[in-house]
């Protein structure tokens, strides 16, 4: 299960490049009730959204180049210039060169089949995961999947497992450490159509997805995929923000909360 206790490979951050800071922090704001709280004077518009008294994502401004706006998952690195050399010689790119800010560092990447990502050196990340409201689960789309599972599997050590899933095989995600079940953390499925691009998306829980989907069609977001169930997961619906960023809530059924 996706948690704070971060190990090699484990999720440990999460951040929206957003052209419109004020805009994103008020979407976020109506729909799981985020408080958006800045970084300072002097981080440029970054900031932590927080719940509970915990922060449970980040928002920052758009920095290259005809960006489009996007959620940003980070992975645990024990050592973020190492993973960026892995990347390249495994075929993929960086985009965003290793930068240390104070005791992390972190860098982002690009995976051979175009996915985004990034990683994160430091002990500390999240400090609310896996609760309503909250970052529950990451799943990467992709061309290749056993291709994908390769790269990530020779950066980060993960171990995966396949399942039957309505119209595609679909394969679980756990860290190199520790029981599979416990360390799973997110999923590979294939692309759908020829016109989806690879991307990681993530899954935010909920306590009642068809209620969030009307919250956020209200608050301006659109509904790619209305709320359905997945036999074994939960019920599951795919939106946007109003700047076009691309989210999932989940449900969770109660058997594998």
């Amino acid at each position: 299960m996706l948690g704070t206790e971060f190990r090699t490979g484990s999720p440990n951050w999460i951040d929206l490049g957003s052209p419109d800071i004020e805009g994103s922090a008020a979407f976020y704001g109506a729909v799981f009730g985020w408080e958006f709280v800045s970084a300072g004077p002097d981080a440029g518009g970054y900031g932590y959204f927080q719940k509970g008294g915990g922060t449970v994502a980040a928002l920052g401004p758009l920095t290259e180049s005809g960006a489009r706006s996007a959620w940003m998952t980070y992975f645990r690195s024990d050592d973020a210039r190492a993973a960026a050399r892995i990347v390249v010689a495994a075929g993929g790119a960086v985009r965003t060169e290793p930068m240390s800010m104070g005791e992390a560092t972190f860098a982002q990447f690009t995976d051979p089949q175009g996915g985004q990502f990034a990683v994160l050196q430091s002990g500390q990340g999240l400090q609310r995961a896996s609760q309503n409201d909250t970052l529950v689960w990451v799943e990467l789309h992709t061309g290749d999947t056993e291709a994908a599972i390769g790269f990530y599997r020779r950066l980060f050590g993960w171990r995966s497992e396949a399942m039957q899933a309505p119209g595609m095989t679909y394969q679980v995600l756990s860290i190199a450490a520790g029981d599979r079940q416990e360390g799973a953390f997110g999923g590979v499925a294939p692309l759908q159509d020829t016109g989806e691009e690879a991307r990681w998306v993530p899954y935010f829980a909920v306590a009642d997805a068809d209620a969030f989907v009307t919250a956020a069609r209200d608050c301006g977001g659109t509904v790619l995929m209305p709320a359905a169930n997945i036999p074994g997961v939960g019920r599951v619906a795919w939106l946007t923000d109003p700047a076009e960023a691309v989210f999932a809530v989940l449900k969770p059924d109660p058997r594998q909360a």
